[in-house]
């Protein structure tokens, strides 16, 4: 909303940061696939325009300074401004904070507008529980916080921490079965992060469009969807669709 005001807002993010810091591999919780349909969906908050995301290859700015990587966005990017979070850090080794980028931003006459964290307002507890999600967590909505409701399994939870509903993404292949209303999918074929394992009640199949109500049974080994309404899937033959997206309730 903010970026919006300034000009046209577009994300940038950052890709390959795992491989050159050697994080271990974690499924992304949107579906890189998805990712321009959850940016549609900013468009109400942005003057209705759609938001683009624009990635840099990490290990192209990893070693920048914070002046440096201001003078780059400012140079070869050519923004107008900056938003970012009151914990965001930036530069070689994450040496700058929001302060600085503010600083160096009015420098290289650009805006800087730095937005408070969203707080987790629902604080939900787990066996009369709440966990600590990391050692940064100050009870503000994160990745992390939406990583630990998946893995609970909270999907009311997720769409409270996510705003709109969590869709796990799967890709359609040989190894996909389609038993009249069932459809038995490979752990393999999921491209973003699943819930824990369990039944999830009240979700609903998407392919593009909306294919009918499910209920969903994810196991170590597979994937279970189960149409509420067999001529459901009789319409839309799954042989015929490469992705398939489900919603949980």
């Amino acid at each position: 909303m903010h970026a919006s005001k300034a000009g046209t807002p577009f994300l940038l993010s950052f890709v390959g940061m795992a491989e050159v810091l050697g994080w271990t591999y974690r499924p992304p919780i949107v579906a890189h696939c998805d990712r321009k349909r959850v940016l549609s969906s900013w468009a109400p908050y942005c003057r209705n325009v759609v938001p683009l995301e624009y990635q840099v290859e990490f290990s192209k700015v990893r070693s920048l300074s914070p002046r440096q990587f201001v003078e780059r966005l400012s140079k070869d990017l050519r923004i107008k401004g900056v938003v970012a979070g009151e914990n965001y850090r930036f530069g070689y080794k994450a040496s700058g904070d929001a302060a600085e980028l503010v600083k160096l931003c009015e420098e290289f006459d650009l805006s800087a507008f730095i937005v408070r964290s969203v707080m987790d307002t629902a604080k939900r507890s787990h066996n009369g529980v709440s966990a600590a999600i990391n050692s940064s967590d100050k009870g503000q909505v994160s990745s992390s916080r939406v990583r630990h409701a998946l893995a609970m399994g909270d999907m009311e939870y997720v769409s409270e921490l996510l705003g709109r509903k969590h869709r796990l993404v799967l890709m359609v292949n040989q190894h996909c079965l389609h038993e009249k209303k069932n459809i038995v999918l490979p752990n393999s074929c999921m491209l973003n992060m699943p819930p824990a394992e369990g039944l999830y009640e009240n979700c609903d199949l998407v392919n593009g469009g909306y294919l009918g109500p499910c209920r969903v049974i994810i196991d170590s080994d597979t994937i279970i969807i189960e149409m509420k309404d067999e001529n459901s899937l009789s319409l839309n033959p799954i042989q015929e669709v490469q992705q398939l997206g489900i919603e949980f309730g």
